[in-house]
């Protein structure tokens, strides 16, 4: 309880020196696993129960994400969505790997390192276009959907990757590419079917129970059921946290949901969760490899805001639009965490590599927002 405690209350404080200065209050957030965590006070270190709220806050986080979502604008940006992901991914996997090569990594921990770098973890833009009152945009849903797009393919590559040479999953399995990609169909099949028929039904008869916020209850129960079935299937559970709530966000009760599902994830798993990934973060080996991760966290924000600005600029989006499209996609959080994560397991990497790759990571993590901000501040 002692380190929830800490967590909880660092945040409030940082998050209102944040609004006070006028920086997303993200930061302040972050800040609090960096200032609490190993990289400075050393009070605090990554532990089950940490991490498990934490994962809760996530889910919580993409699941607003998809209630707050306009599903029109969802399906009329499908296209630039989905040309921003694979734009987003191909080039990032295509350039860390060739840097692999030329630091004399062999193939499979070069490619391993294009896949790290690859996919993009969305929920801290989510927070900030939140904030700033832009989720409900043209680019916030273009942002979107092309995380949905490229977590899929980002978890498609690396699952291709784990088959050919044999290592573990992150749930202990190893599927063939084929099974995998037919898992994840029946996944999106199986979503679509319970929106259409099913999902507003259980949604009425859950309001009708004599039980205080029955409906928010089982719109939670939806939440983490669509997230735990997202991940046996290889998915990240964000996906099936967000299609959860683009289900709920239909219900006539949307609102209510939306204002008790907020004050329970904002309170306390949200805040959790970003301090976890400041909690990562250590200087070990900073000095030693200082302009290697200088070089890797400009590669790292340049190989995702360029092709995906360009790519949102060839479906007609101004350039301030397109650049925080760009923006939106730097982050790579926790996503690129839990591939690392396998990497250290596997042997792909060496320990001293992986304190160099978090910290790039956390940096990717921690200039987003400002990123976004800017980008925000001259549309207005």
């Amino acid at each position: 309880m002692g380190e929830i405690f800490l967590i909880l209350s660092f945040s409030l404080f940082l998050s209102a020196f944040c609004r006070k200065i006028n920086l997303p209050v993200v930061i302040g957030q972050l800040a609090v696993g960096i200032i609490l965590g190993p990289a400075i006070l050393n009070w605090l270190h990554s532990a089950d129960e940490i991490a498990i709220l934490a994962e809760l806050g996530v889910i919580f986080l993409m699941f607003l994400a998809g209630l707050e979502s306009d599903i029109n604008l969802l399906k009329r940006n499908i296209k630039p969505a989905a040309t921003v992901a694979i734009c987003g991914v191909l080039i990032p996997l295509i350039s860390f790997a060739f840097l692999g090569h030329l630091l004399g990594y062999q193939f499979n921990q070069s490619f391993f390192l294009g896949i790290v770098f690859a996919a993009t973890s969305v929920s801290i833009t989510v927070e900030v276009l939140n904030e700033y009152k832009a989720l409900k945009s043209d680019a916030g849903a273009t942002i979107l959907g092309a995380a949905v797009v490229d977590d899929i393919l980002a978890v498609l590559i690396l699952s291709f990757f784990i088959s050919s040479i044999g290592i573990q999953s992150t749930n202990g399995l190893s599927l063939a590419l084929p099974i995998q990609i037919l898992l994840e169909l029946l996944f999106i099949i199986f979503i679509y079917l319970l929106a259409r028929y099913l999902a507003f039904y259980l949604l009425r008869l859950a309001n009708r129970l004599p039980v205080y916020a029955a409906s928010t209850m089982f719109s939670i129960m939806l939440c983490l059921g669509l997230a735990y079935a997202a991940e046996l299937v290889g998915m990240s559970d964000v996906i099936g946290a967000f299609f959860a709530g683009v289900i709920v966000s239909q219900s006539q009760a949307a609102k209510e949901i939306e204002t008790r599902v907020s004050t329970i994830a904002y309170v306390i798993f949200i805040p959790i969760f970003f301090a976890s990934i400041g909690l990562n973060m250590s200087f070990d080996g900073l000095s030693k490899n200082l302009i290697l991760i200088i070089g890797m966290t400009l590669l790292a924000v340049i190989t995702k805001i360029v092709p995906a600005a360009l790519a949102a600029k060839g479906f007609g989006f101004k350039t301030k639009e397109a650049l925080l499209i760009g923006s939106g996609m730097i982050s790579r959080g926790e996503m690129a965490l839990i591939v690392l994560q396998i990497g250290l397991s596997a042997q792909l990497l060496e320990q001293a590599s992986y304190s160099s790759l978090v910290i790039v990571i956390i940096l990717t993590t921690l200039i987003a927002p400002f990123m976004i901000k800017w980008c925000l501040k001259n549309q207005a």
